[in-house]
């Protein structure tokens, strides 16, 4: 593992909001990063355990804890996330998420960092790399349904995998979300016009990609008789009805065990939630088929692993520490 500046086990760096967001880094290093992440997994030389979850009855909160290990990068860390105000509007909801990275090499404390970033980056890398792997051959339309902290990334990264996108849409109800979403397209990729639609069902009826990435509150809903015969719908939040599962020809996620914990809400009127009939590591190994006929509609499940997180955090909190970001804390002192 490339040397992190840390040599005192009693003392942990930490990396801030404003450190993490001051380092600079590209979205096609970070769709590479994330996909070693998903290869290392499939060889058995990574460790990601499912998650734990917490939520009280009324659902006003929502906690997870992960644990994982890079064998490549020779990281072990845990992440832990916590949403408070899951009833209430956007900006009165609370969102925290760390992420602890050890050297497993030394055993040595590498960096606490928040991790809201590595997820903003992460999530959207992931299902660029869906998109990739199971969108129909000749996909040219995508629609990003929701303009949170998911959504404003979402175009950037599906363009970075498949540039040969051409109608670029959105739907959104957030004006500030909406504004952020055109002003990440202009950044990364300022020749290329966004469509913001208000007919969701046309909107999914044109759509070779539909991406979920609405919070729980939204009134998107797209149902499986609104695609076409060979659609790819990404659910990373919320914005398409268990429909579109459960009517797919076949469905891919990256964890199956994660989605049995965390897509309880796409279950049927019997509280049934199918299988998935591959995960995407393995898919991306070359060891289980995604798209296996051109017609198909699939369905992806993208619930993130913490496998990636590390891999991505660990590649933050290098850059940073070059740099000389973060405060040295003596926390077991």
């Amino acid at each position: 593992m490339t040397d992190t500046g840390n040599g005192d086990s009693s003392t942990l760096r930490i990396l801030s909001t404003s450190d993490v967001a001051g380092i600079e880094i590209g979205l096609t290093d970070v769709v590479s990063v994330v996909e070693q992440a998903y290869g290392t997994l499939a060889e058995g030389r990574s460790d990601n355990p499912r998650k734990l979850t917490v939520q009280p009855e009324d659902g006003h909160s929502v906690a997870y804890a992960m644990l994982g290990r890079d064998g490549v990068r020779g990281v072990v860390a845990i992440k832990t996330s916590y949403k408070y105000g899951l009833h209430e509007d956007r900006d009165k909801q609370h969102y925290y998420t760390t992420l602890t990275l050890y050297d497993d090499e030394t055993g040595l404390p590498v960096a606490m960092m928040d991790c809201g970033r590595v997820g903003a980056l992460r999530t959207p890398a992931v299902s660029a790399l869906l998109a990739r792997e199971l969108a129909a051959p000749g996909s040219r339309s995508a629609l990003v349904i929701g303009t949170g902290t998911q959504g404003r990334l979402a175009l950037p990264f599906l363009l970075t995998t498949r540039p040969d996108l051409e109608r670029l849409m959105l739907s959104g109800t957030h004006p500030e979300g909406i504004r952020a979403v055109r002003e990440q397209l202009e950044t990364h990729f300022p020749q290329r016009e966004l469509e913001v639609v208000t007919d969701l069902r046309a909107a999914a009826e044109d759509a070779d990609i539909v991406l979920a990435t609405a919070g729980p509150n939204t009134p998107a809903s797209v149902e499986a008789e609104w695609l076409k015969p060979a659609a790819l719908c990404v659910l990373v939040g919320y914005g398409i009805a268990p429909s579109t599962l459960h009517r797919a020809d076949r469905v891919v996620a990256t964890s199956a065990a994660q989605m049995k914990v965390t897509g309880t809400d796409m279950a049927d009127a019997d509280g049934h939630l199918r299988d998935a009939d591959a995960e995407f590591p393995e898919v991306l190994a070359g060891r289980a088929d995604g798209r296996t006929d051109p017609g198909q509609r699939i369905f992806a499940y993208n619930s993130g692993l913490v496998v990636t997180d590390i891999a991505l955090g660990h590649r933050f909190a290098q850059l940073a520490l070059a740099q000389g970001l973060g405060t040295a804390v003596p926390l077991w002192r």
